[in-house]
């Protein structure tokens, strides 16, 4: 007949483990959506600024339309003052 005897290190080694990959987890999950976050914002800024460079050289419709869009301002006044301040 065997006798066994369970020690309760194994539970809390088993317990700390899994509260570390939980942690690491979601810190991981954090970073990545802060990544993508500054992602879209570098983005949105180089197609502002793109868009701006077009615009001062064709001076199309589709153009302010794109940039009213990105930039939530409606006049072409007010886009090209934006333009400007952008180029500079």
């Amino acid at each position: 007949m065997k006798f066994e005897l369970k020690t309760e290190s194994d539970n809390y080694l088993k317990s700390f483990s899994h509260f570390f990959s939980i942690i690491f987890s979601f810190s991981l999950i954090i970073i990545l959506f802060n990544l993508t976050v500054k992602l879209g914002i570098i983005s949105k800024n180089y197609q502002i600024e793109y868009i701006c460079k077009k615009l001062s050289v064709d001076k199309s419709t589709i153009n302010f339309k794109k940039l009213s869009k990105l930039s939530k301002l409606n006049s072409k006044q007010r886009v090209w003052e934006f333009c400007r301040e952008i180029i500079k």
